[in-house]
C-alpha cells in the first residue's frame, strides 16, 4: 500500500511541476519585450532551467509508466495463474469496504 501512495504522490508531484513549468514559461513570454542586459541573462538562465526540468519530468513520467505496466503485467499473470485466490482476495477487500461504509 505504501508503494501505491508513493506512486500517487509522484504523479501528483509531476502534475504540480508541469503547472509550475507552464506558469514560468508564461512569465518568460510576458517579459520577452522587457529590455536590459541583466534581464536577458536571467531569462536565458530560466529558459535553460526549464528545459532541464522538462527533461527530468519526461524521465520521471517514463519511469512511472514502466512501473505501472510491470505492475499490471504481474497482476494479470497472478490472476491467470491463481484465479480463485484473486476472487477470494477481491471478495475479502469488498467485504471490508462494505463494513466500513456501512458504519457511517
Amino acid at each position: 500500500m505504501d508503494k501505491l501512495s508513493d506512486e500517487v504522490t509522484k504523479e501528483q508531484l509531476i502534475a504540480d511541476f508541469k503547472v509550475v513549468i507552464a506558469d514560468a514559461e508564461a512569465l518568460l513570454k510576458a517579459t520577452a519585450n522587457q529590455g536590459g542586459e541583466k534581464l536577458t541573462e536571467v531569462r536565458a538562465k530560466a529558459e535553460e532551467s526549464l528545459r532541464i526540468a522538462k527533461a527530468g519530468i519526461a524521465e520521471a513520467q517514463a519511469a512511472l509508466l514502466v512501473k505501472a505496466k510491470a505492475a499490471a503485467q504481474a497482476t494479470d499473470a497472478y490472476v491467470h495463474t491463481y484465479p480463485w485466490q484473486a476472487i477470494g482476495a477481491v471478495a475479502g477487500v469488498s467485504l471490508v469496504i462494505g463494513i466500513l461504509i456501512g458504519r457511517r
